[in-house]
């Protein structure tokens, strides 16, 4: 059997392992080492050490647990609650102002933290009780919840753009630029979605109830105040400094992380046990992604050394199919194994496969990052995977996971609608980046 054989065969075992359910990193690590001891011998054991190194000394990947600190110092500080009690009694008279509520918390804590899961669940929390109590349409109340808790995958500061810039070699920065519009896109296209609906039948999302309002503006006034302008500042303090170019991602992340610790300490509703609960997680979560970029980087490596990558590349382009017809071709496959798979082991996997296919045909590796990043979280909402669903069957048990699977696939559909513009006008990923 020729090498460039030998390594397709041992990515149809990693699949195959994946599936079944092993650990991803151990079984990225493992195949990586089997074959490569069997193709190269020894030497794959100097490869491993020369592939973890690289990826210690990658200074980009040190912001992924500032990034995440930030998160979950966030979610412990209440600062989300007092957002969404704030915008929501702001817009209590409008039809649908709780998913208007949903929508905009979520864009804006995306936008400070980029954590997916735990905004699900945390929306979940706040709001599903709200909506069952005012009589929201189920269906379309776990969409809302479950699509905007998965802006944090494209919305910078996030974490899968920071793991694809290393990746496919191009600046965190750049993709965090490109991912700005098209994540306000989204998030606009969802309000517009249920606001139309709203207001073409009542009933969906009725204005909130009379003893369900606040007694006061100043109330209101003030749950926005603490909970929305701590956060903007955040974004100001992070973003703002990375989009224009005055400090590195890692950089900007440890900065925002001081300025969310400040803030967080000024509400006086974080204590130690928080802070601590905020960093074990960071720590668990950031060492599960380095250990997936290291072994994954590793199994690349072997991959690369034997050929396959090149070998499935030239295959594939023989086809001799049209740029965009293979870019199709390239998320339609994305988005089928982002419904078993997480972003992690597309990201650090399958991505590096098809990049020699997306050099050939000189598809811009900005634009195709940011098509990715929307592609993977639109199988976030696809059933029957569809992860968001479990997240939020587990905080609002009143709702039938039918229920939450059909207002999940609204959403999806919004979301590929997106991907179709993003496709059709890719200056809608590329403009910032000029820009900057």
């Amino acid at each position: 059997m020729s090498n460039e054989l030998f390594g397709l065969l041992a990515l149809v075992a990693l699949f195959a392992a994946i599936f079944i359910g092993f650990p991803i990193a151990f079984t990225l690590g493992a195949v990586a080492l089997g074959a490569g001891f069997v193709a190269f011998g020894p030497m794959v054991f100097d490869l491993a050490v020369l592939q973890t190194f690289s990826v210690m000394k990658d200074t980009v990947l040190a912001s992924i647990p500032f990034f995440l600190f930030m998160g979950f110092l966030l979610e412990q500080s209440g600062l989300m609650e007092r957002m969404f009690t704030g915008i929501q009694q702001l817009l209590a008279g409008v039809r649908g102002s709780l998913y208007l509520a949903v929508l905009i918390t979520a864009t804006i804590f995306a936008a400070a933290t980029g954590i997916v899961g735990s905004a699900v669940t945390l929306l979940g929390v706040m709001a599903g009780p709200a909506m069952i109590k005012s009589g929201y349409d189920p269906k379309l109340s776990a969409g809302a919840i479950a699509a905007g808790g998965t802006l944090g995958i494209l919305i910078p500061p996030s974490v899968m753009l920071i793991v694809m810039g290393p990746v496919v070699g191009v600046p965190a920065t750049d993709l965090f630029a490109a991912a700005v519009i098209p994540g306000v896109l989204l998030a606009a296209i969802f309000t517009v979605w249920c606001l139309v609906r709203c207001w073409l039948n009542p009933a969906l999302g009725p204005a909130l109830p009379p003893e369900m309002r606040a007694t006061s503006m100043t109330a209101v006034i003030k749950d926005l105040a603490i909970g929305v302008l701590p956060v903007i500042v955040v974004i100001m303090a992070t973003l703002g400094v990375i989009l224009m170019g005055i400090a590195t991602p890692t950089d900007a992340g440890a900065v925002g992380c001081a300025a969310v610790f400040v803030l967080t300490l000024l509400t006086r509703r974080m204590t130690m046990a928080k802070i601590r609960r905020a960093a074990y997680q960071s720590l668990e979560v950031s060492s599960m992604i380095l250990m997936l970029v290291a072994a994954s980087n590793l199994f690349g490596a072997v991959f690369s050394r034997l050929g396959s990558a090149e070998y499935l590349a030239s295959l594939l382009t023989s086809l001799a199919l049209p740029p965009t017809l293979m870019l199709i071709v390239i998320l339609g496959l994305i988005f089928i194994l982002g419904w078993p798979l997480e972003w992690v082991p597309i990201v650090l996997i399958v991505v590096p496969i098809v990049l020699p296919i997306v050099h050939a045909m000189n598809i811009d590796l900005i634009w195709f990052c940011t098509l990715v990043a929307m592609t993977l979280q639109t199988a976030w909402l696809s059933p029957p995977v569809a992860l968001s669903a479990y997240f939020l069957k587990g905080v609002v048990p009143q709702w039938e996971l039918k229920q939450i699977y059909s207002g999940m696939v609204q959403f999806m559909i919004l979301q590929l609608v997106g991907v179709g513009l993003v496709m059709a006008f890719p200056q809608l990923a590329t403009w910032m980046v000029t820009r900057n």
